[in-house]
């Protein structure tokens, strides 16, 4: 066991902003969100419902959350106004969106980042202000949206219309086979993957794989780091994808 220490060398960590928006329509590739200020994430719901018996409460029950945001940018996509409804107040449909947020600590301020998905956006534009053209200069002039959310179906998990994938703590492979689908390569355009396929994406890529054989026997198939042998007849899994339950029984998946 070790003591907890506050301030460790490089553990200081930050967002310093955010950039490659893509906008994901209904039908066609990918398009990049050029111009892209912020993203201004604004979850609703998740209140939370005290339960009382006899005046005394005995259970607090947290609401169903879902994901909004505020979306800010100077330009918006190539064919973005038929899902905002701008042609004529017509029905907004429903697209897909990702963002990176940078990270930076005390050594560097590039130290890595996360991306962000977003399934089952509508956006809602909010009120623009133009003004006159200035003599002295010129400024663009930012426009907003509003965007909510309907969750998807997750595999192991609860539904959720926003999933993070954290660079700093993934494994590069994977981030890369991710990042070709997301942003386009020889291999097809961009587009965004649905949970099911990205979860698939994560596995094709695993460093460490443990293979469920059905008649209680596994396979764990891995560099040689992640296995510790303390003798010849014992081994020791020591990567984070192993979980001890108690001091005999541990919990193992694939990383």
């Amino acid at each position: 066991m070790t003591r907890i220490q506050w301030g460790s060398f490089g553990a200081r960590l930050y967002e310093t902003g955010v950039d490659r928006g893509v906008f994901y329509p209904n039908v066609g590739p990918g398009l990049p969100w050029n111009g892209l200020i912020s993203v201004k994430e604004d979850p609703s719901g998740a209140s939370l419902n005290k339960i009382f018996v006899d005046g005394v409460p005995y259970r607090t029950q947290k609401t169903k959350e879902s994901f909004a945001a505020v979306l800010q940018a100077y330009t918006s996509p190539r064919g973005f106004d038929e899902y905002d409804g701008n042609y004529g107040q017509q029905r907004r449909k429903p697209f897909g969106l990702s963002y990176r947020t940078r990270i930076g600590n005390d050594i560097s301020a590039d130290y890595a980042y996360k991306i962000h998905l977003v399934y089952n956006a509508l956006a809602m534009p909010t009120t623009v202000d133009s003004s006159t053209l200035k003599t002295d200069g010129l400024d663009g002039t930012p426009f907003s949206w509003g965007i909510s959310t309907t969750p998807v179906p997750i595999p192991g998990a609860k539904p959720a219309a926003h999933l993070i994938i954290d660079a700093s703590i993934a494994y590069p492979e994977a981030i890369q086979a991710v990042e070709d689908v997301l942003y386009g390569s020889i291999d097809g355009d961009a587009r965004l993957p649905d949970p099911e396929e990205l979860l698939d994406l994560f596995e094709q890529h695993a460093i460490l794989v443990i293979i469920d054989h059905g008649d209680g026997t596994w396979t764990a198939i891995g560099p040689d780091e992640a296995i510790d042998m303390p003798d010849a007849d014992t081994f020791q899994i020591t990567w984070p994808s192993a979980v001890y339950l108690d001091s005999d029984t541990y919990q193992i998946s694939s990383l």
